[in-house]
């Protein structure tokens, strides 16, 4: 079982040729929506790697809340955790280039009413995979790393957005999931030792004990383990959007452990997912199924 505690949102997403500049009006080349936040996007993904998935957090009362829980009904996740809240359903506003990067404001609402208390009814398992990001309150990602491990399951800690006070969170985590960019910051707030991002990865696997992952875009990912290091590239695309990448190859890492895969295989099928996310638009519209990775993997 893989259980998501983690936000909904709807995406409103703006094509634009360039992102904007402070106080600068762009025109945009298009307009769509689509069922985005972190933790749904992590959940859809799992569920179409072949994991059986439930999600934990709160939509509002509000026509938004359909549209964002509509990816998961048809991916058959359970949504019997989500509840509604007074608050208006998550939104993110995404600007993307015509190179495919993108600008993202989040606006949390109900996603902000996902409690410690939302967790009394999730009954962890022993051997549950639970994957956690930063787009609830901080105490109820702590809360669910401690129950989880109680139990006896594994923890998978997505450090997005980057929080200087979620600090304390990485180390907890038995999987630390973070960009170049996030696991940088947050070196700096831990104060790791070492000359380049390598060395700083080695020093918090050693220190902590668990292993951290870091996303390198382009050129794959790297994982620092205690026992050492893992390095394994990326698919070679031409991107047309890159919402939606990481959260994929979360979700495809979870299921790759809950599928008793070894750590390399299963970095290796959601680094070859989060590539495939890069050749559609949107986040869970252009997640891709199981066969489509497992394709790309017997040609790689």
């Amino acid at each position: 079982m893989i259980t998501i505690v983690g936000s909904i949102n709807l995406d409103l997403i703006a094509k634009v040729d360039r992102l904007p500049g402070p106080g600068e009006t762009l025109r945009s080349g298009g307009f769509t929506t689509a069922p985005g936040g972190k933790g749904a996007n992590q959940a859809l993904a799992a569920a179409r790697a072949g994991g059986a998935v439930r999600m934990i957090g709160a939509v509002g009362k509000d026509g938004f809340a359909t549209e964002a829980l509509a990816c998961l009904k048809e991916g058959k996740v359970d949504l019997s955790g989500v509840r509604e809240a007074a608050a208006a359903t998550g939104i993110a506003l995404i600007f993307v280039d015509a190179k495919g990067e993108n600008v993202i404001v989040v606006a949390p609402g109900a996603n902000d009413t996902v409690l410690p208390g939302d967790l009394a009814r999730a009954h962890f398992a022993k051997g549950e995979i639970v994957l956690l990001q930063h787009e609830i309150p901080l105490a109820t990602v702590e809360e669910a790393i401690k129950a989880i491990a109680a139990a006896g399951g594994t923890s998978v800690l997505n450090t997005a957005p980057f929080r200087a006070d979620a600090v304390k969170l990485l180390p907890m985590a038995d999987y630390v999931v973070a960009n170049e960019t996030e696991f940088d910051l947050y070196a700096d707030v831990l104060k790791l030792e070492g000359g380049d991002r390598a060395a700083r990865m080695a020093n918090f696997a050693s220190k902590t004990g668990h292993t951290v992952i870091v996303t390198l875009g382009a050129e794959g990912v790297i994982a620092a383990t205690p026992e050492g290091e893992i390095a394994l590239p990326s698919l070679k695309i031409t991107p047309v959007d890159t919402v939606g990448a990481g959260d994929t190859f979360c979700g495809y890492f979870g299921a790759g452990l809950d599928a008793g895969m070894s750590l390399e295989d299963a970095l290796r099928r959601a680094a070859v997912a989060g590539a495939l996310a890069c050749l559609k638009s949107g986040a869970q519209p252009a997640i891709p199924h199981a066969k489509e990775v497992d394709e790309a993997l017997a040609g790689a």
